[in-house]
């Protein structure tokens, strides 16, 4: 299964992530499971930055899937940049893109993935409409 990111998307965040020796798995490349905390990463900080407080405890952002294509492996030490878009918003959700480069080597992109990302209510638990600060931002 392939998955490509669209030509059509915002860059809504970008930032640096250091490559952890603990990062790496017996192979000596990044583990897979590193490439999903980046990305998580990736959102959170950006979430964060963008709406300047932690999500309530009545709504906030959730993911409901997420994948990852690995085009090159990862090596220990250095720093990974990674760049976060968003696009198709819909009533209560939008896309997440994210790519990761060596900072050392831009446009060179060794993973790429995304998730799809649902405003929800979580008292309801279910989804809600996106509010208007964040429709404005991922449009």
């Amino acid at each position: 299964m392939k998955f490509d990111i669209p030509e059509k998307k915002k860059l809504v965040y970008e930032m640096l992530i250091p490559i952890r020796w603990g990062d790496m798995d017996a192979m000596g490349h990044l583990n897979n499971a590193s490439y999903f905390r980046y990305f998580e990463t990736g959102r959170i900080d950006w979430f964060n930055a963008l709406h300047g407080i932690r999500q309530s405890d009545e709504e906030g952002i959730l993911i409901i899937n997420a994948f990852c294509t690995f085009h090159r492996q990862i090596e220990y030490p250095g720093n990974v940049r990674l760049k976060l878009y968003a696009s198709d918003p819909g009533r209560s959700s939008f896309e997440t893109w994210v790519t990761l480069e060596r900072e050392e080597s831009p446009g060179n992109v060794l993973a790429s993935g995304g998730a799809t990302t649902v405003w929800s209510n979580f008292k309801a638990q279910k989804s809600a409409p996106l509010p208007d600060w964040l429709r404005k931002v991922v449009s």
